[in-house]
């Protein structure tokens, strides 16, 4: 019967003891150049790309085709022609290496049936990541074959947008936190994929996409003036310098695609746009009272409609802690004052709880790791 060894990636990437795979303490490898013993056929160093899509090596007669995905390794033998040849005899065996960890991990290499030979290892969550591959194959000529493969572990479409989505951070129209409206839309610019908030910025990066092409908001400078008074209140601190708005003159505006900062002067204006998602996080992000507007709609007294900077406080409570139920499930999420601290609920008849024992509440989320932002 096939035997099928399946491992996690962190222990192949990370784990010292050998439990998942057979740990090699001695490799006849030396600078980082495998040597063939005796009795073995080392395949030339020429790579070519076979006809699955894997890395192609000429060894002796034969050519092996060498594909590593996040489902594992797999390996396919053909002739000098390129005609394949059948491995249903053979075994092999691959030692891997990840980058940035010394040790090696043996892995048998079976027939799979469908003319390869395969190794199957969940590498899901090494995806990026380099790994160097010793390969013996024995059973498929008189010879052992040998040799050695260094590839990268494919990204899948999902991993590649979560890591572009992590890069960019936020939304280059709105400049609000991506995520922060749910789930990111994409935008093709010039061949590019570009992100979004929501599903009404894509008009604006469709409409002007040269504007938008950095992936980075807009960023304007103006003098506050007194329409800007409540903001300012609010705000109360200069983000970059920790002083108070107004004490080093009128505060200066920094528009960041829709989103108002206020600082104390004209020298802090450099440090927002190098990194306008670090300010507007500290800004919007912090729970301070610019992240509740003033005229934040209040849906009852002490009942407040959520606002986008309490998106990552609302995906880290994740539920309503008085019905245990997530916050979106009965037309929430709604935010709550308990003892100065905000607590997300699934709907407004959970409040009178709150309020009845704020602390038992912040007890509960404190015990679940969650710790209630502060409302200043």
């Amino acid at each position: 019967m096939k035997r099928t060894l399946i491992i996690t990636a962190f222990s192949l990437a990370m784990s010292t003891s050998g439990v998942f795979g057979q740990t090699i303490q001695s490799q006849h490898n030396h600078a980082g150049h495998s040597h063939a013993m005796p009795g073995m056929t080392q395949a030339r160093e020429a790579t070519q790309v076979g006809p699955h899509g894997g890395s192609l090596k000429q060894t002796g007669n034969l050519q092996i085709e060498t594909i590593v995905s996040q489902g594992g390794l797999q390996m396919f033998v053909y002739d000098r022609d390129g005609q394949p040849v059948s491995v249903d005899r053979g075994r092999g065996a691959v030692s891997v290496r990840v980058e940035g960890n010394a040790k090696r991990y043996r892995y048998d290499l079976l027939p799979d049936g469908k003319g390869a030979l395969t190794a199957p290892v969940n590498l899901s969550q090494i995806a990026g990541r380099q790994i160097d591959v010793d390969v013996q194959l024995v059973g498929i000529v008189a010879s052992t074959i040998s040799f050695n493969e260094v590839a990268t572990v494919p990204a899948s479409e999902q991993q590649r947008a979560s890591a572009a989505i992590a890069r960019q951070k936020i939304c280059p129209v709105s400049g609000k936190p991506l995520g922060s409206m749910g789930d990111p839309v994409a935008v093709d610019v010039n061949g590019q994929k570009l992100y979004v908030c929501c599903a009404g910025c894509v008009g604006a990066v469709k409409s002007d996409p040269a504007k938008y092409a950095a992936g980075r908001p807009q960023i304007t400078v103006t003098t506050a003036t007194q329409s800007d008074a409540a903001a300012i209140a609010a705000q109360k601190v200069c983000p970059v310098m920790d002083e108070p708005l107004g004490g080093m003159g009128a505060p200066i505006k920094v528009m960041v695609g829709d989103k108002p900062i206020y600082l104390c002067c004209k020298g802090c204006i450099k440090k927002i746009q190098a990194e306008p998602a670090k300010y507007l996080a500290m800004v919007y992000g912090s729970g301070n009272q610019a992240s509740v507007p003033a005229g934040t709609e209040q849906v009852r007294e002490g009942i407040f409609k959520v606002v986008a900077a309490d998106a990552p406080f609302i995906a880290a409570q994740k539920k309503c802690p008085v019905m245990d139920e997530p916050l979106d499930a009965m037309g929430g999420p709604y935010k709550v004052n308990a003892a100065g601290k905000a607590i997300y609920i699934c709907c407004p008849g959970c409040a009178k709880k709150i309020a009845a024992e704020p602390q038992k509440w912040l007890a509960a989320l404190k015990s679940q790791g969650v710790d209630a932002p502060t409302i200043r």
